[in-house]
């Protein structure tokens, strides 16, 4: 698609034709199976994380009610034997049983497995390490984030979990730590925290369900970049307001070069497929 196209198709969008292509980053073709870092946390995960969690809460998601959990498990292994093997879950969408169930299928240690906790105290957050683990069936988290973050002082309301979670990471269960982020002040402060090792960031190019506009999103999150954190998309189609604009959603955050990877919630293999064709022929 030619730029003019492009930018004659985002009509409608917040301040897409304010991003030109060659501000977009480089020219490479991507893939949903490419394998990149996680920041400095040493992690490698494929580009695409598979997120169970769509319309997901109260430990509920579009995926646990349509799929169950063999029919998520099943989704699951099929992104893996495609080389997708990064697994994004959370608490409230009640998706860990359905990673139990993949986990007897793939090896632990083949498989990338984020998840997220509302704990606020060391008694919370020791709980829920114990009950994640056994809910998914493993020993160690790979990474650990605190969930749905809005207040500028959130790491003085979370620090009795922060503790929790730098003390199992020297001890292996947790191998990295963050923060997804739902509100720009929020977002800032986990910029300028050290203890945040990886961020999940709501980034796409009409500014749809982000903290604030693209432009002051996009410079948080390349600080954040530039000191070694790991930067992970999410709300790349805005929460469903961008479905129909899936080649302009996709081609804007493959080209943020401070973008590690992103998590987009699948609900069928047909959305899975569609998505590993897609990538590479928006990416260019």
């Amino acid at each position: 698609m030619k730029r003019r196209d492009f930018i004659k198709r985002a009509t409608g969008l917040l301040a897409v034709s304010s991003f030109p292509a060659s501000q977009f980053g480089d020219n490479n073709r991507k893939y949903i199976s490419d394998r990149v870092m996680l920041g400095n946390t040493g992690i490698e995960v494929s580009r695409l994380a598979v997120g169970t969690g769509t319309n997901g809460w109260g430990k509920r998601s579009n995926q646990t009610r349509e799929l169950g959990i063999k029919g998520l498990a099943d989704l699951l292994e099929v992104a893996y034997e495609r080389g997708v093997f990064f697994w994004d879950s959370a608490d409230s969408y009640g998706t860990h049983p359905h990673l139990k169930e993949a986990l007897k299928r793939i090896p632990r240690e083949k498989v990338v497995i984020l998840t997220k906790t509302h704990a606020t105290s060391e008694k919370e957050m020791k709980a829920d390490l114990d009950r994640f683990r056994r809910e998914l069936g493993t020993d160690y988290i790979d990474v650990m984030l605190l969930h749905l973050m809005t207040d500028a002082n959130w790491p003085e309301i979370k620090a009795g979990a922060m503790n929790v979670l730098a003390e199992a990471r020297k001890d292996g269960i947790v191998k990295a730590h963050g923060v997804s982020c739902h509100s720009i002040e929020a977002l800032k402060t986990a910029a300028n925290t050290d203890w945040v090792q990886v961020d999940l960031a709501r980034i796409n190019p009409a500014g749809a369900r982000m903290d604030d506009e693209v432009p002051v999103v996009q410079k948080v999150l390349k600080q954040m970049k530039n000191s070694g954190k790991a930067v992970m998309g999410m709300k790349i189609f805005g929460g469903g307001s961008l479905s129909g604009k899936p080649d302009e959603s996709l081609r804007f955050v493959l080209k943020q070069n401070y973008v590690d990877c992103f998590t987009i919630g699948i609900e069928n293999k047909d959305q899975l497929l569609d998505l590993e064709k897609r990538v590479p022929r928006v990416s260019v």
